[in-house]
C-alpha cells in the first residue's frame, strides 16, 4: 500500500495504516456515494512527521502530496478542487473511543500549499494535550495517525444521523441544517430534528430548529457562518423523501457494519453523500 492509499482500493480498509475514519469509509466506498479521496497512511506519518513538524518540507514529501492531489484533481474533473482534510488515527472512530472534536478537520482546502498546511495541522493535533489526555482516560497506547483527504461536497443541506438514539430510544435520530455540516457538529446552530420509528421509518416526532446560521464555503478558503433567511428558518431544511433516505441509509449501514452508526451526510441537490460512518460510542 505504501504511503498513499485511495478509498475503495486494495489496502485502504487496513485500519492499522489508514486509521479508523478512513478505514470505515473505505469499507463502504464501492456501495455508497462517498466523495473520492486518498489517505496519507501511518507509514507516511512515521516517515515524515518529525521533520515536517520541525518546519522542514523535504522535496520527496512535497512531491508525494502534490502527485496525490493532482491525481485527485483528475478524478474530480477539476483544477485544485476544494478538499476536506481530516485526521484519521488508528484508534479513532472505534467502538469505545471516538475522539470527537479533538482531532483536526480542515475544510475547503484548495491548492498544494494549503493542503500541506492542513496536513501539518492534522499531525500536530495528534500530539495535542487534549488528545493525549483523552487517550490516557481511555487506556489507549500511542497510535499512528493517518490523514484523509477528500473532495468537498458543496452541500445544500447536511445531517448528522444516529441509527439508534444515543439516549436509548428505539428510533433513528436526525439533526439537519442548511449548508455544510460544521454548524451541526460544532453546535453553532439549532438544527431541525427528526425522530423516526425504526420499524417503518415513520416520523414519531419532528422539532423545527431555529437554524439562525449555516456554514458555507469562504472564497478565501475555509468556511464561514452566514445568516439563514428568516423565511427559511421556520421550514424544514429537508424534504420528506430526504428524511426517509437518511433513515434507510442509517439502518442499512448498521446492518453492514454490525454496530449502531453515527453518520455525517450531505445533500447536493437530490444526491445523498456519506461523509462519515463511525460507531455510536454512547449507545446503551
Amino acid at each position: 500500500m505504501g504511503q498513499v492509499a485511495w478509498l475503495g482500493e486494495s489496502g485502504s480498509e487496513d485500519i492499522a495504516q489508514t486509521g479508523g475514519k478512513a478505514a470505515n469509509l473505505a469499507r463502504l466506498a464501492a456501495r455508497y456515494e462517498i466523495p473520492p479521496g486518498f489517505c496519507l497512511t501511518v507509514e507516511a506519518h512515521a516517515e515524515w512527521s518529525s521533520r515536517v513538524l520541525a518546519g522542514e518540507f523535504p522535496a520527496a514529501f512535497v512531491t508525494l502530496v502534490s502527485d496525490a492531489y493532482a491525481a485527485l484533481s483528475e478524478r474530480c474533473g477539476a483544477t485544485s478542487p476544494p478538499v476536506a482534510v481530516r485526521s484519521s488515527a488508528v484508534d479513532e472512530d472505534g467502538a469505545h473511543a471516538s475522539f470527537a472534536g479533538i482531532y483536526v478537520s480542515c475544510l475547503n482546502v484548495r491548492g498544494v500549499e494549503a493542503l500541506l498546511a492542513a496536513i501539518v495541522r492534522c499531525w500536530t493535533s495528534a500530539e495535542d494535550p487534549r488528545a493525549l489526555e483523552y487517550r490516557a482516560r481511555q487506556c489507549l497506547s500511542a497510535a499512528g495517525t493517518a490523514v484523509l483527504v477528500q473532495e468537498m461536497v458543496a452541500a445544500d443541506a447536511a445531517a448528522v444521523v444516529f441509527s439508534r438514539n444515543p439516549t436509548g430510544s428505539d428510533e433513528v435520530l436526525i439533526n439537519a441544517n442548511y449548508g455544510i455540516g460544521e454548524s451541526i457538529v460544532s453546535g453553532l446552530a439549532s438544527p431541525d430534528t427528526w425522530h423516526l420509528r425504526r420499524a417503518d421509518l415513520s416520523i414519531a416526532r419532528f422539532v423545527v430548529g431555529e437554524k439562525a446560521t449555516m456554514t458555507v464555503y469562504d472564497a478565501a478558503g475555509g468556511t464561514r457562518e452566514v445568516a439563514v433567511l428568516r423565511t427559511l428558518r421556520s421550514r424544514a431544511c429537508l424534504l420528506p423523501k430526504q428524511v426517509e433516505a437518511l433513515g434507510r441509509l442509517a439502518l442499512a449501514l448498521e446492518a453492514t457494519m454490525g454496530w449502531p452508526v453515527d453518520l455525517e451526510c450531505a445533500f447536493r441537490g437530490d444526491d445523498l453523500w456519506l461523509l462519515q460512518c463511525r460507531p455510536i460510542t454512547t449507545a446503551r
